[in-house]
């Protein structure tokens, strides 16, 4: 792989899978999702992640025994919640990060401040970003992080389950009739996401088609007139946990909205589908059982919905 390259200063040890080398004294150099090349003469054994997506895609690595701290809604899996905080993504407490002396800190491309991140560079710190935009980037991001905490054999397995599983998807959703979809990800300003993004990614593969596919900001602001314009078969957003699931009622304004007259007003867990880790899978999964039941109300394109 492109973004791999062990640099051996000493002698191979064992090859194992195909994709990973297992190897003593070695030195681990590894290229990130902003283009920098991370190189680290042994596994890193004391982790920061800066966004609750790393502290995820960390545990998923099989290094979650490895990480020290986490950022506000680093919930997942239920052990990261026992993690000290250091901030949120948006600012980061510097000082009480580096109070717990990471050796290696997994940062988000556009979500940690550059300023924050600039001035941890400078202190020398190894800094490692992520941002997948694709499934095999999600899958890509676990193995290079496995290979910054040595655990390969953890990280290959679990990247190659994530694949598999969104390809059996994709195989199963590849005839579904269209449905047209507005994806809501905030009201107030109204903002949605363009097919850039891993949402829009997610929508394809279940043959929802994004209304603005084609904006391009990846999160772009769009007004309630461009979307009565477009009038979508679905209205689609993420519903946190313990919270009302009420961020879609402002559209009951508008009863001759396609959406709203045929009731297609869903809403999926919000964790799952905003964050690029394995659990991409579930809100995949969701969103297709939930765009496949708007077909079996559709007879026009019933015929069509996946395995059938």
């Amino acid at each position: 792989m492109r973004w791999l390259s062990l640099l051996f200063r000493c002698c191979l040890l064992s090859l194992f899978g195909s994709n990973s080398l297992l190897v003593i004294a070695a030195e681990r150099c590894v290229t990130d999702d902003a283009q920098q090349t991370l190189c680290l003469t042994a596994p890193a054994q004391r982790i920061a992640t800066l966004s609750p997506g790393a502290t995820e895609l960390m545990f998923a690595a099989g290094a979650g025994d490895l990480v020290i701290a986490g950022v506000n809604h680093s919930d997942y899996p239920p052990a990261a919640q026992k993690l000290p905080l250091v901030g949120n993504h948006t600012r980061i407490d510097l000082e009480a990060l580096l109070a717990l002396q990471p050796d290696l800190i997994i940062t988000w491309v556009s979500g940690n401040p550059p300023a924050q991140i600039s001035r941890l560079q400078a202190l020398g710190l190894p800094i490692f970003s992520i941002e997948p935009r694709t499934f095999d980037g999600v899958a890509s991001a676990i193995e290079r992080l496995s290979v910054l905490a040595g655990t390969e054999p953890a990280g290959f397995a679990e990247a190659e389950r994530f694949r598999q599983a969104m390809q059996q998807l994709a195989e199963q959703y590849q005839t579904a009739a269209p449905v047209s979809v507005f994806y809501q990800v905030w009201e107030t300003p109204l903002m949605t996401i363009n097919n850039q993004h891993l949402i829009g990614k997610v929508l394809t593969l279940c043959g929802g088609e994004n209304l603005f596919a084609d904006q391009p900001r990846l999160v772009p602001r769009i007004s309630p007139e461009a979307v009565l314009e477009k009038n979508p078969q679905v209205i689609i957003t993420g519903a946190v946990e313990q919270l009302p699931t009420n961020q879609l009622d402002h559209w009951q304004r508008y009863p001759k909205l396609r959406a709203v007259a045929e009731h297609n007003l869903l809403y999926t867990p919000a964790s799952p589908i905003s964050r690029p880790t394995p659990r991409l899978v579930e809100a995949a999964r969701d969103i297709c059982q939930q765009l496949d039941q708007v077909r079996s109300k559709s007879p026009a394109s019933a015929h069509s919905a996946a395995g059938h």
